[in-house]
This record gives C-alpha cells, sequence and structure tokens, in this order.
C-alpha cells in the first residue's frame, strides 16, 4: 500500500439544527458527527462500526459530499474536497461513489435496470449510446447478473440481485473509493456472504478503496483490513482488525466483541453487558461521552473529554483509562 492515504478525514463535524417552538428557531443542534479523524490507505478498507444512532451513516454521506459538512476537512488524494462544489465536485464524484444499505429505495422503481446503471455515464458526459449500452451488459455481468436483465425493473428482483444492480451502479465510472453504508444488513443470511465475496472479488480487481459501514462486527471481520468503532459522533478506537478483535482497550469495544455469537455450543463466553441506552446527540454527556454506561468510569471520565491517543503501533484509543 501507498504511504499516502487516498482519503484523509480531519476533526469532522456534521451538527443538524434542530428548530423548536411556534418560530421554528434553532436552539440546539444534533450533533451526529462531531470530531472525526480517519484515513484509508489505497486498496485497503476501512470498517466503520457502531451502534445505530452512532453518525457512522452520517459520516459517509459527508465524505460523498452528499452532505455539507459543518467544520473540518476531507482530503481525496491530498486535494481538500471539504468546500467545492458544482461543476468543481464533479471529477471527484466520478472517484467516490457509494453503496446504499436499502437497494430497493436507492433504485428508482420507474427505471429499468439498463437506465439506471447508464445514468452515471450520462451525469458525466462519458460515452455514446451505443458504447453505453454495451457497458451496462458488461457491468451486469460482473457483478454475476445476465445482462438480460438491463430491460428489467427493479421490483423484478429479489433484494441481493437489487443489491448487485447498486453495486455495478457504483462500479460503473470506475472509482477509486465507495463508501459501503451497511450494504449486507437488509439481506437475509445466506445472501450477505455472496455480497461480500462480489465486494472483495470486485476489490481485488479495480483496485479498489472501501469504507464499510456496518454494525455487525463478524460481518465488518471478515472484510476489513483496519477497523473504527464509534460512539455518539466521535471514533472510540481505531486498529487493525486482529488487534480488535483479539486485544480490544475501549470498553465499548469490548462489549461489542463479546456480543459476538460463538458457533460453539461448549464455549462459555463472558458477555461485557452495557447498561442504560445510547443518549441523545443532541444533548451529549460532559466528558466522555460513554461514560454514564461504562463500567471503569472515574470522575475524570465525567468531566474532561478523552482523546484519541497511541497505545500500539497505529492502535489509537479515546480513553482515560491507564493514563
Amino acid at each position: 500500500m501507498s504511504d499516502s492515504p487516498i482519503l484523509e478525514v480531519r476533526d469532522l463535524k456534521m451538527h443538524f439544527p434542530v428548530k423548536e417552538g411556534i418560530f421554528l428557531r434553532t436552539n440546539k443542534f444534533n450533533r451526529a458527527v462531531d470530531g472525526v479523524s480517519l484515513s484509508i490507505q489505497p486498496g485497503e478498507t476501512l470498517g466503520l462500526v457502531g451502534e445505530s444512532g452512532c453518525g457512522k451513516s452520517t459520516l459517509g454521506r459527508c465524505i460523498t459530499r452528499l452532505y455539507q459538512p459543518t467544520a473540518g476537512s476531507i482530503s481525496f488524494e491530498g486535494q481538500d474536497i471539504t468546500h467545492l462544489k458544482g461543476k468543481a465536485l464533479m471529477p471527484f464524484r466520478q472517484h467516490i461513489q457509494m453503496i446504499f444499505q436499502d437497494p430497493m429505495e436507492s433504485l428508482n422503481a420507474r427505471h429499468t435496470v439498463a437506465d439506471i446503471i447508464e445514468e452515471p455515464f450520462i451525469v458525466q458526459n462519458i460515452g455514446d449510446r451505443i458504447s453505453r449500452k454495451k457497458q451496462v451488459k458488461k457491468l451486469l455481468e460482473i457483478v454475476g447478473l445476465p445482462a438480460r436483465s438491463a430491460s428489467r425493473y427493479p421490483f423484478e428482483f429479489s433484494g441481493g440481485q437489487r443489491q448487485r444492480i447498486g453495486i455495478a451502479r457504483s462500479i460503473a465510472l470506475n472509482p477509486k473509493l465507495v463508501i459501503c453504508d451497511e450494504p449486507v444488513s437488509a439481506l437475509d443470511v445466506s445472501i450477505q456472504s455472496q455480497i461480500l465475496n462480489l465486494l472483495i472479488d470486485l476489490q481485488k480487481e479495480f483496485k479498489l478503496s472501501y469504507l464499510f459501514i456496518a454494525h455487525d462486527l463478524a460481518v465488518v471481520k471478515h472484510i476489513s483490513d483496519r477497523i473504527a468503532i464509534m460512539y455518539l459522533g466521535k471514533v472510540a478506537e481505531s486498529a487493525t482488525g486482529e488487534t480488535v478483535y483479539h486485544n480490544p482497550q475501549h470498553p465499548y469495544t469490548r462489549s461489542l466483541i463479546s456480543a459476538i455469537p460463538v458457533p460453539d455450543p461448549h464455549r462459555v463466553v463472558e458477555r461485557q453487558v452495557i447498561s442504560g441506552d445510547v443518549p441523545s446527540p443532541i444533548d451529549p454527556p460532559s466528558g466522555c461521552r460513554f461514560h454514564p454506561r461504562c463500567p471503569q468510569v472515574t470522575d475524570m471520565c465525567k468531566h474532561k473529554p478523552p482523546q484519541l491517543r497511541s497505545v500500539d503501533d497505529g492502535h489509537l484509543v479515546s480513553c482515560h483509562s491507564d493514563m
């Protein structure tokens, strides 16, 4: 892998205004993403894990510039794209694509598969009608669907087949980075492994980099080189997949790891159950955001926000423990 990251996010924030009262005044903000920093190397898969509502999908949409971040920076191949708009942003849209969670919602039900996959070429003004039709058929075959599927509509396919169509659309323009926003969570377990293996094969063939967003650590383990754990808008821990699974340092990460089902009825696993619910991102706790649910909480945790610190080579943890 190259020493220069293909994607570098620094202190990224996405705060949504919360309007209240008769006059709909903005007095509060939903701090969905509140100071996230991460990087992805060329050809690497970074798994982003966390509970529902932690801000991981919002982060993905900020990176693809579907949302305009409130603060922070996004650099792609060394160029800051945080504030690019219109025509200046178009070339980067070709290189950064997204696979959405619900394949039915992300595909236009009124368009044929050919229209859906051809649209990126039309938007970027690439090729003529004949060459685009040939490319559509080629892309369908790459993702494991017959070329004759081009004339059909999304509702005629199963969930797994629709996700293959979404994947074909995402790789149509030969992107360098693909944001995978929980691409298998809406699929049957038997289909999930097929889609994951397809993504792995495509990564090898097209030299893709992935940001793989999920809430299932077992799924992320199968595909990721490195893993970042998010909690309430911030990164709690980041390391290689092996380190996260075998040497987790953050109490939240340990709890997530202990919750992974073990396919052995004779093996006893000690569960580290987290009490309470995830606090609201509109009014997050002071200090460490995990402290109301943490079994190792101290007075420092309640008042001082922890910073990501290195505990080993490439292993970062946001925790006051052992400081």
